[in-house]
């Protein structure tokens, strides 16, 4: 129950930050009781602080809210991810890596893997007894 709820912890701070990012730099001055992106009192704070003046215009201008809503973008396609892989994700958090049963009809085992290599050792002194 709780790697079920993690999950779907998780896709709604998704949703919530995907939303944000996307509409928020781009909401004008005023609507719902918000101020413009780039004129507001932490941004006039830190601009203060640091000495950097220009950086209310530099947050203002649309390459920063491009960037920001890019950010959200990428933030929704994660959430709809992990809705679309919700089963994935539950295995996969309570230690189950085998994929659902039905999934591979007819699919041969996995082959073991060999990590052993194929070459002699020189430093091995079985192999240079011979020598």
């Amino acid at each position: 129950m709780s790697a079920k709820l993690s999950v779907i912890f998780y896709i709604v701070l998704c949703l919530e930050i995907g939303i944000v990012l996307t509409l928020l730099p781009w909401i004008p001055q005023g609507f719902l009781g918000l101020s413009d992106w780039g004129n507001n009192y932490f941004l006039l704070y830190a601009a203060r602080k640091t000495g950097f003046y220009g950086l209310q215009s530099v947050v203002a201008s649309g390459w920063v809210r491009g960037a920001v809503t890019g950010l959200g973008i990428l933030n929704l396609g994660m959430a709809f991810w992990e809705i679309f892989h919700f089963r994935q994700t539950l295995n996969a958090l309570r230690g189950n890596t085998a994929p659902p049963v039905g999934s591979q009809k007819n699919a041969t085992p996995p082959a073991k893997a060999n990590h052993l290599p194929d070459h002699r050792r020189r430093d091995d002194p079985a192999n240079n007894a011979g020598r």
